[in-house]
């Protein structure tokens, strides 16, 4: 069956009394309205994994790849996720710090859209995570070198088996890989998207102030803790 994806079209984006105004804002700055969109998205069962995050990341000479992770920790210090450091992105993000991340969350119409820069983590942050985790999810994380060509699925199974024979046993801790931790992407622009029925979508992007530039309270508005806020075209 051939399906003519010109005519897909969403029946339950917001209606035009349902917009997202700068009134709505429940923080003039990007941690706070995050926080507030992101427990709405925990609320609801229909999310099954509000934490899931599309990560882009770029080589040195700017070639792109996006894959999706979770989100473990947030504030306004940063977003949080943790990874296997020999995996592809983790080599991108060595080369080059710049990344993206989206949230997008289709029952809510809402998504965000964050630019930063990535930094690891501590070595006591990662240890202390990784222990937080079912102990199957540790045995994983060291049977796989994430993003390494295998033979096939039962070379995992083999080295799963093995730690499991190991470490599946009361009082018996799996050590964290060396290669396994965290990182923290610290943000430099946020953009909150809601969608339009009429496809006059809403957009409102906090972000830096580039040098000099002052806020005119029309097009750009002061924010606190140092970031502007902008509403942009659909």
């Amino acid at each position: 069956m051939n399906i003519d994806i010109t005519t897909l079209r969403s029946k339950n984006y917001k209606s035009r009394d349902e917009a997202f105004l700068e009134e709505n804002l429940v923080s003039k700055e990007p941690f706070g309205q995050f926080k507030a969109w992101f427990e709405d998205a925990c609320m609801r069962k229909e999310i099954l994994e509000p934490n899931a995050m599309c990560l882009a990341t770029a080589t040195k000479d700017g070639t792109p790849s996006a894959r999706f992770v979770l989100l473990k920790g947030y504030g306004k210090d940063g977003l949080k996720f943790y990874t296997n450091y020999g995996s592809r992105k983790a080599k991108e993000m060595e080369q080059n710090p710049r990344v993206a991340a989206t949230f997008y969350w289709e029952v809510l119409n809402r998504s965000v859209r964050i630019e930063g820069v990535v930094e690891k983590v501590s070595e006591e942050d990662s240890v202390k995570y990784f222990h937080s985790r079912p102990v199957p999810s540790q045995i994983a994380a060291c049977a796989s070198y994430q993003s390494t060509p295998i033979e096939s699925r039962d070379v995992l199974c083999e080295r799963e088996k093995a730690l499991e024979a190991e470490y599946m046993m009361p009082g018996k801790e799996v050590p964290k890989p060396a290669y396994w931790g965290g990182y923290i992407i610290r943000p430099n622009a946020v953009e909150f998207w809601q969608g339009q029925m009429s496809r006059l979508s809403d957009r409102i992007k906090f972000r830096k102030p580039m040098n000099g530039e002052v806020p005119d309270g029309k097009l750009l508005h002061k924010g606190d803790d140092g970031w502007v806020y902008e509403r942009l075209s659909p």
